[in-house]
């Protein structure tokens, strides 16, 4: 039984194999906040079932008939953009797992794990947190690492030229105020700058600003 408090994740579940469905649904639904509202047994059904159905959270096999779990993310993502999607498969494939990034999905979980991974990987979709299995973090790791030694640039720089600016006044230990003052923005652009600053370096505080911006060579230590 849910309380009245419990948010419930309403899931749509998607595999050609439906002894693969019962099980999926048995590991989901022992949990309160979890509950399966439609099943479909290719990609094509899950997009006819997601129009008609009010679902947060897809659970996708990778290989179905009619239309893979690949192509119908892409599908119920251009359908329904606030859907999270997770690929559930027997492949433990860098392939695979690059491919259903880039399709849109959330998180990617092995069928041999799913009773350990499963329920945790569909909270972590519904938090915007992405799910990995560790062979993947490694394959990402690896990527990412090739592209650095084939001399490719990351695709964007992480902070602005103003974000910079601002984290190096904060650094130093200026008041919002005064970096206001030094650059002619107002105090509530500042404390913008500073929060999105925070976001996207995943820091907390302004000792976390001060060290990293040591780090990256903005200020003297």
């Amino acid at each position: 039984m849910t309380t009245p408090h419990t948010s419930v994740i309403r899931i749509l579940l998607a595999d050609d194999h439906a002894l693969v469905r019962r099980g999926v649904r048995l590991i989901l639904e022992r949990e309160p906040d979890l509950e399966v509202v439609a099943e479909a047994g290719d990609g094509a059904e899950a997009i006819d079932l997601a129009r008609t159905h009010d679902v947060d959270l897809a659970v996708m096999d990778i290989a179905m008939p009619r239309m893979t779990g690949l192509q119908a993310t892409r599908e119920l993502l251009a359908l329904k953009p606030a859907l999270r999607v997770l690929m559930l498969t027997m492949h433990d494939n860098e392939q695979y797992f690059f491919q259903a990034l880039k399709a849109g999905a959330s998180g990617y979980v092995l069928k041999s794990v799913a009773d350990r991974d499963l329920v945790a990987a569909c909270r972590a979709a519904m938090r915007d947190e992405p799910f990995l299995y560790p062979g993947a973090v490694t394959a990402l790791i690896r990527n990412y690492l090739d592209r650095i030694r084939n001399g490719e640039e990351p695709p964007e720089q992480v902070l602005t030229p103003r974000e910079e600016e601002v984290l190096k006044l904060v650094a130093e230990g200026h008041s919002s105020k005064e970096i206001a003052e030094m650059l002619f923005i107002s105090i509530k652009t500042v404390h913008r700058h500073r929060e999105n600053l925070l976001h996207k370096l995943g820091l907390r505080d302004r000792l976390e600003l001060t060290r990293y911006a040591i780090r990256a060579g903005l200020i003297e230590a």
